[in-house]
This record gives C-alpha cells, sequence and structure tokens, in this order.
C-alpha cells in the first residue's frame, strides 16, 4: 500500500475511533443528566456538558436519540411513593411489562380512580384493586396514582404530583413519549377533564369515563375554574357516559357535547343505553378506545396553539407558548399562535408577555426568524441555538421528541 495512503488510512480510523468515544461520552453524560434523582445533581451534570464544549446541534441530535436505558429495572406490579417537596406522600402503583425491554419505547397510560373524598390512603395499592385488574398489559406501562381528600385530582398538588410521576417513570423506562395518555373513572374522569382544560402539554389524548367536566364549576369541589374550550384544540378526547347513571347521565354532558362539535375538537362521545354509574361496559369498548388512542399520537410541537389562562404561575403552558404576564390579573388572557416555516404570527388578548420556545425539529436556525405580534412584524433575524436553553427545558419535560434550542420572552407593547 502506498505510505501516504496507508498514513490517510490510519488517520481516518483513529479519528473513527475517537468520534466513537466522544459519541459514547456524551451519551453517558446524557444518560447520568436524564436519571438524576435531584435538580441539584441534574445541575451538575449540566455543567459537565456545557463545559464539554460539545457544540448545541450535536447535544440536541444526542437527547434526541435519548439516554441508554438499563435492563436492570423493576418490572410488574410495584407499590411507590413519590415524596414532594413539602413533605407530602403521593403513593402510586407502576405496572411494568413482565418482558419489559429496554430497547423499545412503550406508551404510558395513567389511570386517575375514582371517590377521591375519601381519607389518605394507609394500605397500599389499596385504591386501585377495586375492578382494576384488567389494567396489566405486556403493550404498555400503566400508572394507578393515589388521590384523597386532601388532594383531588383537580387540586394544584396533584398537577404537579402527576407531572413528576410521569417524569420518575421516564428517568427510568423507555416511554414513547407521544403515546402518553390519560384516563379517568367517576372522579378520575372529573380529573381527566381538569388536564386537558388546564396542564395539556405531556398529553396524547384523554378518556374520561362517567365524569362531568361541570364538577370542575363548582365550589362544592372545594376549587372552581373558569374553562377554555380553546385549550382543548388538539387534544382528543373518548368519553363514556352511562344513559341512567344517577350521577352524571349522559344526557347532562350534551350541552358540553355540542360545544365540542361546534367547535371542532376531536372527540369521541358513548352513551352506554341503560348503563349506570360503572365500568361494566369497558371490555367491549377497550377495543375501540385502544384504537382511538393509536390514531390520535400527541403532536409534540403542533403548528397552531390556542392557550388561554387566568393565571401567570399555574397552567399558563401548552407546548412551545407560556403565557407570562396577564395586562389585567382579574381577567384570563388567551395567546393564540401560529408557525408557517420560519415565521411565527401570535394574537394576543389581555396579555402584557409571553414566552415562545423555539425547536429544530420546526425552525431552520440558519435562516431569519420572523415574529409578528398582532400582525405587526416585530423581529425579522437569525437566532441562536443554545445548549443551557437545550438543557433548561430538557430537564423540565424530560421529552425527547420535545426539545427546544431558543426560548424568546416577548413583550407585547415594546
Amino acid at each position: 500500500m502506498n505510505k501516504n495512503l496507508l498514513i490517510a488510512v490510519l488517520a481516518g480510523m483513529l479519528a473513527t475511533q475517537a468520534g466513537a468515544a466522544e459519541n459514547e461520552s456524551l451519551q453517558g453524560l446524557v444518560t447520568e443528566f436524564w436519571n438524576a434523582r435531584s435538580d441539584e445533581e441534574r445541575g451538575e451534570v449540566g455543567q459537565r456538558l456545557l463545559a464539554s464544549q460539545v457544540g448545541t446541534d450535536a447535544l440536541y441530535r444526542q437527547f434526541r436519540s435519548g439516554p441508554r436505558y438499563s435492563d436492570g429495572v423493576a418490572v410488574g406490579y410495584q407499590d411507590l411513593v413519590r415524596e414532594a417537596p413539602d413533605g407530602t406522600r403521593f403513593p402510586y402503583v407502576l405496572l411494568v411489562p413482565e418482558s419489559y425491554d429496554p430497547t423499545v419505547s412503550y406508551p404510558v397510560e395513567f389511570m386517575l380512580h375514582g371517590g377521591v373524598s375519601r381519607p389518605y390512603p394507609t394500605e397500599p395499592g389499596s385504591w386501585w384493586r377495586r375492578g382494576y385488574d384488567s389494567l396489566r398489559s405486556e403493550e404498555k406501562i400503566v400508572v394507578v396514582p393515589a388521590a384523597w381528600d386532601e388532594a383531588f385530582w383537580w387540586f394544584a398538588n396533584q398537577a404537579e404530583n402527576v407531572s413528576e410521576i410521569l417524569h420518575e417513570v421516564k428517568r427510568q423506562y423507555n416511554v414513547a413519549d407521544n403515546q402518553v395518555t390519560l384516563t379517568g373513572v367517576s372522579d378520575g374522569g372529573t380529573g381527566a377533564y381538569f388536564f386537558a382544560f388546564k396542564q395539556n402539554t405531556e398529553w396524547a389524548a384523554f378518556m374520561p369515563y362517567i365524569g362531568h367536566p361541570g364538577v370542575l364549576r363548582n365550589p362544592a369541589g372545594k376549587v372552581s375554574y373558569q374553562l377554555y374550550f380553546e385549550n382543548l384544540m388538539g387534544k382528543p378526547l373518548y368519553m363514556v357516559n352511562g344513559e341512567n347513571d344517577p350521577l352524571y347521565p349522559a344526557s347532562s354532558l350534551e350541552p358540553f357535547v355540542n360545544v365540542l362539535r361546534q367547535a371542532n375538537i376531536t372527540h369521541v362521545f358513548r352513551v352506554i343505553p341503560g348503563g349506570g354509574h360503572n365500568t361494566d361496559w369497558l371490555p367491549e369498548e377497550s377495543p375501540a378506545i385502544e384504537q382511538f388512542k393509536l390514531e390520535h399520537p400527541r403532536d409534540p410541537i403542533p403548528d397552531s396553539i390556542r392557550w388561554v389562562a387566568d393565571s401567570e404561575e399555574l397552567y399558563n403552558r401548552s407546548h412551545w407558548v407560556i403565557i407570562d404576564d396577564l395586562a389585567n390579573d382579574d381577567e384570563s388572557g388567551m395567546v393564540r399562535a401560529s408557525r408557517d416555516g420560519n415565521t411565527i404570527s401570535v394574537a394576543t388578548v389581555n396579555v402584557d408577555g409571553f414566552t415562545l420556545l423555539l425547536s429544530p425539529d420546526e425552525i431552520d436556525f440558519s435562516r431569519p426568524v420572523a415574529i409578528y405580534i398582532n400582525d405587526s412584524l416585530r423581529r425579522s433575524e437569525r437566532l441562536q441555538q443554545d445548549s443551557r436553553t437545550l438543557l433548561k427545558w430538557a430537564a423540565r419535560d424530560l421529552d425527547k421528541s420535545m426539545l427546544f434550542t431558543a426560548e424568546l420572552n416577548l413583550r407585547v407593547g415594546e
């Protein structure tokens, strides 16, 4: 072999080996970041990732590929507890396929139970055994969290808890991010409506069974909410109620369903003839429900978003739009944002400030990005991607399919 050619071949081999080692090291750090048990630990790993000086594009690609998942995790039935920062202990049951394979991404279903007015559950798993054995599956991971009289599904402590339990599952198991669904029965069905209206980013679809959204507006439920149908856009609902349900008869949901129809919100409303306040119909209905889930995966970065919030602190985010500042705190604010290539158009009502999160999945950062606010061109420039932004939102979301490398904090009146 020609000496110069041999040198070139050897140099190429060394470069390939060095690149493979660098990728292996990067994946190791991303895995540490993903598996971190605390914000402090994740922040320390994040500093090491930044110190490695790997480019934002390469870091994004590694996060997109995901961490290295372990084959040594627990499978089957597990009684677990998440402890909140204030010390509250939130029990939950986790059902992982016995045949779990860390190289396979699994759908996740949360099942919210009924009877939330009961005291704190003292017996592990006691709240879930009544008729939920059919939830065991080799095809998906199932999570059954607990609610009680101080932690209804529509309380702020549960809104945080359900998301944090999902993050805990994602830390350990290979989750199909766009196939995470929320199902609820009775009070749990009402809880599913709560998340659909107030905190929809994580979820692909909602399945409220024998529940009622009107409970969320009833002060007797300890918290009363305004419900904005704009927040249901792009989030499919599969609702089931019994014709003769003494609590929530199907006929009582007709006004709600009529609005869904008029707003072209994707939904199925199944009325069980002669049905009461039970799930006796579930085995027969399950194939259609599972098909509905398959047909409606989450769009992690949708082209358009409408979001209404009445708080700057709670329930003010949908995917890549965050309402930061209301013009009048006594009224709700709305942001309607749409993206067409590198052009983003935003219309606001009673909003002074908002944030847009931008992803290389949707934005070509090699070209200028144009931002219109209320029909006025506010910015047109090339934007810089930033590894710190990527790490910030990866830490908050733990979502391989929803990653952001630029964050724009915008004021309506400036």
